[in-house]
C-alpha cells in the first residue's frame, strides 16, 4: 500500500468513526425522550385512574400507528 492508500483508509476510518459517534449520541437522545413521552403518560393515566376512569393498556395503545409496510432498504435511500 502506498501512502496515499493510507491516507484515503484513515479518512474513511475517521469518517465511518465520526458517523457512528454521532449516531450514538442521537440513539442516547432519542431513548431519553421516549422517557419522558413514557413518564409524562403514566401521569397522565395515573390522573386519569385517581378521578375514575378505567384505563387499559389497550386504551393507551389504540392510537398507536401500525408498523409500516416493509421500507426500501436504506441503501436505496442512500443512492
Amino acid at each position: 500500500m502506498d501512502s496515499d492508500q493510507l491516507e484515503n483508509d484513515d479518512q474513511r476510518i475517521g469518517y465511518h468513526q465520526g458517523a457512528l459517534e454521532t449516531l450514538s449520541k442521537e440513539r442516547q437522545e432519542l431513548t431519553r425522550i421516549l422517557q419522558i413521552v413514557e413518564q409524562l403518560m403514566q401521569m397522565h393515566i395515573g390522573e386519569l385512574q385517581d378521578l375514575g376512569v378505567d384505563i387499559t393498556e389497550d386504551d393507551v395503545d389504540e392510537d398507536d400507528e401500525q408498523p409500516p409496510e416493509k421500507d426500501e432498504p436504506i441503501e436505496d435511500l442512500l443512492e
